[in-house]
């Protein structure tokens, strides 16, 4: 009798090993965002995994742990992820002039010039955020007052989206910039024969490459403030839209270094370089790295009048955009990635841009697939080009704030009739049944909470408009989590290891204090991240 208590005693000491754990969180309100939208209220993780999930009582019966944490019926959600943003160009930004909300160029020059002030040494000031949109008269500013104000040291300051740039004439000069000349999916803006500074999408390259490269100081620099601002938001992995090789290179060695901790999905950008290094290497994946992307541009922005569109802008007769390289190109480069396992990844903004990659795509897909080639932005779609996303399995990645942000002035770019089929989220989601959502920080905020105040209830911070806008293309706040986790991982093949707490996926979670799927429309922006955790790690 003895001998058989003591068997029994031994293997309930060997089973209480074996459900040894190194963290349980419990009395939890927990999405699983699993395919039943599943809840729980506790988690058991181990070795940075999700062990499993549960009720309270079954997951503190069955495992013991190192760390036992009582979550008071707070919210969990899988980590936020973006799946569209601009990681390394986002952590730039924040050591650059914001001018981000200024109302007039005026303003925006003061804020350069306190700058300055800071920054006396400083060899180029570099400024991004300003959108003339949003100034009384909705010109483009001239740089006459840079060039009063620094006649010795070159300045260039980027548009919010990115796709236009005023410099002043010491910048211009440097990068052997003239009045006349032509350039393929840019333009060089003149006003009387003058240059005026503005120079659109392709046109302000020349100036970018005059700068010098950031230490590796800076750089380490940049990618801390940018992760930490992550963090606080509940963003666990980054889609970095448009890196070149020297920069993967760059956070592939600080990660495994144990200085880099963001998750990244890195799309390279489109040029000979990258091209000639990755398409005979392949995709590459570590724990927290995956190169698996080419970031296309077919167009610019609406904003800066360079998105393509088949009819004429309502505001500027006769102009339609234009594609930023040749149509061949397109069509060659589809080819080329086809025969690879690389997923094509196009910006297209206007109706024109969309319809030519779309069709480009469906030439080299040929029917439903899972090569999940996307489309980023899909912003303007024309009526009759939806289902061609659906066709050919095309994923449409959206970010919903940019609605709310061009919505006070689209209609003027479009007419009435062609925005019906702008920001068109529900409609995309029917085609393939999923949409990825993401902000495009820094052109956007970084904020999520913004991203679902816009998908659910199509307003901006400012609770504009009264309605909502396009409420017909609203989505519903389980569509939008899903776009913000699970879609979102596998708009990027990520989502057999992150986007759901689900056993054997990586314990990327956050911990909100308040519960989006239940919020007060009026208190989704006052939502906190109260913790965010990253392979079971405590990272904010």
């Amino acid at each position: 009798m003895k001998k058989f208590l003591l068997i029994v005693s031994l293997f309930a000491l060997v089973s209480c090993a074996n459900n040894k754990v190194d963290t349980i969180i419990h009395h939890a309100v927990i999405y699983t965002v699993d395919s039943a939208f599943t809840m729980a209220e506790a988690i058991a993780i181990k070795d940075g995994k999700i062990v499993a999930t549960g009720k309270n009582d079954e997951i503190l019966k069955k495992y013991t742990a190192t760390e036992s944490i009582d979550a008071g019926g707070k919210a969990m959600y899988p980590g936020f992820i973006d799946a569209h943003a601009h990681f390394v160009g986002y952590g730039r930004s924040l050591f650059q002039v914001d001018l981000y909300g200024t109302t007039t160029w005026e303003e925006a020059v003061e804020r350069v010039k306190t700058f300055a002030a800071k920054n006396p040494d400083i060899p180029w000031i570099q400024g991004r955020g300003w959108d003339q949109n949003k100034w009384p008269g909705k010109t483009y500013p001239t740089n006459a007052l840079l060039n009063q104000l620094f006649p010795n040291t070159p300045v260039v300051l980027q548009r919010i989206d990115g796709h236009a740039s005023i410099a002043n004439q010491k910048a211009m000069d440097l990068a052997g910039i003239q009045a006349g000349q032509t350039i393929v999916g840019g333009s060089i803006e003149t006003k009387d024969g003058k240059l005026t500074g503005v120079l659109i999408d392709n046109a302000d390259d020349k100036v970018y490459k005059q700068i010098p490269e950031a230490t590796k100081e800076t750089y380490l620099q940049w990618l801390h403030a940018a992760e930490k601002n992550c963090f606080e938001q509940g963003l666990t992995t980054i889609t970095d839209c448009g890196l070149n090789y020297d920069d993967v290179d760059a956070i592939d060695t600080l990660q495994q270094a144990g200085k880099l901790s963001m998750r990244i999905f890195a799309m390279l950008s489109d040029n000979d370089a990258n091209l000639q290094k990755y398409l005979k290497r392949g995709p590459y994946k570590t724990d927290k790295l995956f190169v698996n992307g080419f970031k296309v541009y077919a167009d610019g922005a609406l904003g800066s009048r360079g998105a393509c569109l088949i009819q004429p802008y309502t505001d500027k007769a006769g102009w339609t955009g234009f594609l930023l390289r040749n149509k061949s190109h397109y069509d060659s480069l589809a080819q080329v990635l086809a025969a690879t396992k690389f997923q094509m990844c196009t910006h297209a903004i206007g109706d024109s841009a969309n319809r030519e990659i779309l069709n480009v795509y469906n030439k080299y897909l040929k029917g439903k697939n899972d090569r999940r080639w996307r489309i980023e932005h899909a912003q303007i779609v024309n009526v009759n080009d939806f289902n061609l996303f659906g066709t050919a399995s095309i994923v449409p990645s959206v970010q919903p704030t940019h609605a709310t942000s061009d919505m006070y002035w689209a209609a003027e770019r479009l007419g009435a009739e062609r925005l019906k089929g702008g920001y068109a989220y529900k409609q995309l989601l029917q085609q393939n049944g999923w949409i990825p959502l993401g902000t495009d920080f820094p052109v956007e905020d970084i904020s999520p909470f913004k991203t679902f105040l816009a998908a659910v209830f199509r307003k901006d911070a400012k609770g504009f408009p009264d309605a909502g806008f396009q409420m017909e293309n609203a989505l519903t706040r389980e569509e939008t989590i899903r776009g913000m986790t699970i879609w979102a991982a596998k708009a990027s093949f990520l989502e057999q290891e992150v986007g759901s707490l689900e056993a054997g996926k990586k314990a990327d979670f956050i911990m909100l204090d308040k519960d989006l799927m239940k919020v007060a429309e009026n208190e989704i922006l006052q939502t906190k991240v109260l913790s965010t955790y990253l392979g079971g790690k405590k990272v904010h």
